[in-house]
């Protein structure tokens, strides 16, 4: 049956119309109007509304409006006695009682070729000659230009018509089927060609059908040595499934009624508007797929393979009319193509248009980022020998193949395939689905190009291949596993062979033509998971398979992983069955679920057609349960929510956070640390006479007070003391000692969180230590001495004191983030005598919203420079030698020659714009003005990604380098 309309299943007409007619009036004149009277009009009236009510109208192509008459289905018109009946119904039921005749009385050994051959005539005269006669008639219009030629429809009295009698007869028997709201010479030609095609239809539909199931009768038969129960059970399944086809049949003719079904939209267009429901959510043209039901339920019923091929073969044929027949017509009525390009900047500003939705930006002018749809992986036709992705899979899938054939089936082979099968499943779904969850919270994928100086465009080529590849790849190592496990079968007619190669190739087909429907849908922006690395601004849209169910590979996505399971009926490939159908559920609820919550939020739907159309036909009781039951589920996920985002603010925030509560805890106590315990070697020295200041290079803004009780930026509400020092800064450190301490005491610095106890320090310096008199070690050592031993003035009868004064940079400062403390230890030991106040090493995040910067003009790229200068320079020690005194100026040589000050800087760009550098990028570019440009560029491409919005809460997606 057809499914023509706007939808390529078919849609139900809108019961409402325009109404084209004035309103009937029904006064009557120089008559008294009484209240009797008055009811006449209102009910003449509301009759008269209620009929306009009812009619549809239609439109022929060359704009003329008409009422479309009510018609009744081709059942109910041919077999139901209290409807009219005309010649055509006479010959369509005289040629179907033939049939009954011949299936009566023909030799048994002649019925089951010869129905066979009926049937495949009558499917080719459905599938071949409706066809033809659609195609030409979408195309050329030429069933009418037929009838108009051959004057069908023109009326004798105008002494035009050379054959009055085939007008006279076309007349009755169109007039016969319509007794109301139908003029034979009123109507356009149109719509009478479209009637007489409809007695052709009727003529074909009919002994289409009732040709098939006298084939099914005559092949019928008991298998051998079945039992009740399994013959009860085949019987039952084979019911359930025809009364499953007639319902769909009944329901798609309430929602496409007549129009639809004949596809009238060949010949004229219905002005109404088209909506969807029934079983035309439950699956893609329902007719066609689901609606065949009954083929397979017959077949059960017959007990005949003979009956279940032929079925195969009719099911296949009706798809084939489907995409050469109606598919193109429906493109060409309701999906017409876009108006041609008229000029190079017409082009021009669509691809800008197009480049626009992907949010890439380019400083070339040129979107060599965007992800333009040519040069595709997905298909034979986009093989590519030029492609190292193309060459590395046919090669790979060649090499398996030649492995395959070669190795021996033995049990220790069949355990290598199975294995090297269940590898590749793995890494397919576990392996690729943890990098696309770090490319959804942090852009992992993305930053590694962007740290090689690269775009994200090469990120997500890269992505395709590595995809496309571990796609291949993953099905031809499972492919060549069913190989090994195969058993060809001795005889096809023995058992379940037959049936088990039948239906898991028919699971298979399913998976290839759900996957050709998801690629079809989403395209390879969506199949490569492109909003991953791109911030699509499309509008989510729920066509083609997507239109039914929300996650299609949940179910027929992995059918074919059953389907090799039935053939090989193997426990192995049962096994890997499982696995993978687990695997793709994990990656779905885990990987994909995540993200499109994350990206889409509230424009994801919840209900797919498949779930609404279930949902409408429970009974009210078991509707109510199901309510409670979800809002039950929906607040326990609700408060599961809000537990894990309060945990991930707090660990996304912790960095910091626990840096300044830190800070916090430390300013409770004094400087000078009074010891309770004191050594042999310490006797005579007092730790109050010890102690130790800092001076340095203070970070700008970093004296707030409280801002509340959120956020990174929360501090304690009072004056803090901790001093918060730039990154790579020197810092000096004074330090006040007995004057007689020991000449070989020294000062090293510490992160606070690295030793537990204040009276010894339980972790070497590495290097990051002054001693106090110069000297006393060797001469690196000395370094950084400035003064020692000054006397202090005294300011009462206490001891004598010096003071010294030692400068940190260098090797000799953590290059790093965090709070540090300063400690004063004796004799050469690590025994402390005093530790200074801590203090916080900091790199200020250039907030180019906050400071109003266009980070993609000049102007931002000057701003970069200005607050990338300073920074490089402390990284590069300010050294004149190496150091920049300005953005044009080179490095030093010593920045190539050592890796440590490209560390330095690619870390400091890390936590300043969040952006990942590999060193290597800090050599080539050479100085501050080329690595600002490039730290543009990259914060362009991630500027969509920067902040997610999740639960109505805005939240950085870069949390572990935020402050």
């Amino acid at each position: 049956m057809s499914s023509s309309a706007a939808d390529p299943s078919a849609a139900r007409l809108n019961s409402d119309v325009r109404q084209r007619h004035p309103t009937a009036s029904a006064t009557s004149e120089n008559v008294e109007d009484t209240s009797q009277q008055k009811q006449q009009q209102q009910q003449s009236e509301a009759n008269a509304a209620a009929s306009r009510v009812k009619k549809t109208y239609g439109k022929t192509p060359d704009g003329t409006v008409f009422v479309v008459p009510t018609t009744h289905d081709m059942v109910t018109q041919l077999l139901d006695p209290r409807e009219p009946k005309n010649l055509s119904d006479v010959a369509v039921l005289a040629i179907i009682a033939l049939h009954f005749l011949a299936a009566y009385y023909l030799p048994w050994g002649v019925k089951r070729p010869l129905f066979a051959a009926i049937f495949m005539f009558w499917r080719l005269a459905y599938n071949v000659g409706i066809g033809y006669l659609l195609t030409i008639q979408s195309k050329y219009k030429l069933l009418v230009t037929w009838a108009k030629r051959w004057k069908l429809f023109e009326n004798p009295a105008t002494g035009k018509n050379p054959r009055p009698w085939l007008y006279n007869l076309l007349k009755k028997e169109l007039e016969t089927k319509i007794p109301q709201d139908y003029k034979f010479e009123e109507a356009p030609i149109e719509y009478n060609t479209w009637l007489t095609f409809r007695r052709v239809v009727d003529l074909i539909l009919m002994c289409d059908f009732i040709s098939y199931c006298l084939f099914a009768i005559v092949c019928a038969h008991k298998p051998d040595g079945e039992g009740l129960f399994m013959c009860t059970a085949r019987w039952a399944a084979g019911i359930t499934l025809v009364g499953f086809n007639l319902w769909v049949k009944l329901d798609a003719h309430r929602v496409v009624k007549d129009y639809a079904w004949y596809w009238g939209d060949f010949f004229y267009l219905i002005e109404q508007e088209l909506t969807f429901d029934g079983v035309f959510e439950l699956a893609p043209h329902p007719m066609y797929s689901i609606g065949y039901a009954g083929y397979y339920g017959i077949s059960m019923m017959a007990a005949s393979y003979d009956v279940l091929f032929i079925s195969i073969i009719a099911h296949a044929a009706q798809f084939a009319f489907l995409v050469i027949v109606e598919n193109p017509h429906i493109e060409k009525t309701y999906n017409p193509p876009q108006p041609r390009v008229r000029c190079e900047s017409e082009a021009g500003s669509q691809l800008q248009e197009f480049a626009s939705e992907y949010s890439v930006p380019s400083t070339t002018g040129r979107h060599d980022n965007t992800p333009l749809p040519v040069h595709n992986l997905i298909g034979l036709k986009n093989l590519d020998f030029f492609r190292i992705t193309d060459v590395a899979i046919v090669l790979l899938c060649a090499y398996l193949a030649v492995v395959t054939m070669v190795t021996p089936n033995t049990r220790f082979y069949q355990a290598l395939f199975v294995l090297h099968a269940l590898a590749w499943r793995l890494w397919y779904s576990f392996g690729l689905g943890v990098i696309l969850t770090m490319q959804s919270e942090e852009k992992m994928f993305t930053r590694h190009f962007l740290k090689y100086g690269e775009s994200v465009g090469e990120a997500w080529r890269q992505w395709k291949g590595i995809y496309h590849l571990s796609n291949c790849l993953c099905h031809a190592s499972f492919i060549a596993a069913c190989y090994k496990m195969y058993e060809f079968p001795a005889d096809w007619t023995y058992g379940w062979a037959l049936l088990k190669h039948v239906v898991g190739l028919s699971l298979i087909a399913l998976q290839v033509w759900t996957a050709t429907s998801i690629y079809e849908s989403l395209g390879e922006f969506g199949w490569f998971y492109g909003d991953f690395f791109f911030d699509s601004k499309r509008q989510l849209t729920y066509t083609s398979i997507y239109r039914f169910l929300n996650n299609p590979e949940r179910v027929f996505g992995t059918a074919g992983l059953w389907g090799a399971a039935l053939i090989t009926w193997s426990r192995a490939i049962f096994l890997m069955a499982l696995a993978g159908h687990f695997l793709t559920l994990a990656f779905l609820a885990y990987v994909e679920k995540p993200h499109m919550q994350k990206v889409y939020g509230r424009n994801l739907r919840d209900d797919a057609g498949v779930t609404k159309f279930i949902k409408r036909s429970l009974p009210p009781p078991v509707t109510e349960w199901q309510q409670s039951i979800d809002k039950v589920l929906d607040e326990t996920k609700h408060f599961i929510d809000e537990f894990v985002d309060a945990a991930r603010s707090r660990l996304a925030t912790g960095s910091s956070t626990i840096v300044k509560d830190t800070s916090a805890l430390f300013n409770k106590y004094p400087a000078r640390l009074t010891l309770s315990k004191i050594s042999a070697d310490l006797a005579g020295y007092d730790p109050k006479h010890y102690g130790l200041s800092l001076a340095g290079t203070r970070v700008v803004g970093m004296n707030e007070k409280a801002t509340g009780k959120e956020s990174p930026n929360a501090r304690v509400l009072k004056d803090v003391k901790t001093q918060a020092f730039e990154y790579g800064a020197p810092i000096r450190v004074k330090w006040t000692a007995p004057a007689n301490h020991s000449k070989k005491d020294w000062v090293g610095l510490y992160m606070v969180t690295d030793n537990r106890s204040r009276e010894v320090t339980e972790v070497p310096s590495l290097g990051r230590w002054v001693p106090t008199n110069p000297g006393e070690y060797d001469t690196t050592t000395d370094q950084g001495i400035l003064v020692w031993d000054q006397p202090v003035e005294k300011k009462s009868e206490d001891t004598d004191l010096v003071e010294g004064e030692m400068i940190f940079e260098g090797d000799k400062l953590w290059w790093t983030q965090g709070v540090f403390e300063f400690r004063y230890h004796h004799g050469g030991g690590h025994h402390v005598m005093s530790i200074s106040e801590p203090f916080e090493i900091q790199i200020p995040k250039f907030d180019d919203e906050h400071m109003g910067v266009d980070i993609s003009g000049e102007v931002g790229e000057r701003a970069v420079e200005t607050a990338l200068l300073p920074v490089i320079r402390n990284c590069l020690d300010r050294d004149p030698d190496i150091a920049p005194s300005n953005a044009e100026e080179r490095f030093g040589g010593h920045v190539e020659r050592d890796g440590k000050y490209a560390r330095r800087v690619v870390y400091a760009i890390r936590h300043m714009f969040g952006i990942d550098f590999a060193p290597a990028v800090v050599l080539a570019d050479g100085n501050v003005r080329r690595l600002a440009w490039r730290i543009c560029h990259a914060k362009e491409v991630l500027a969509p990604f920067s902040m997610s919005h999740t639960n109505g809460r805005t939240t950085p997606v870069d949390s572990k380098f935020s402050e």
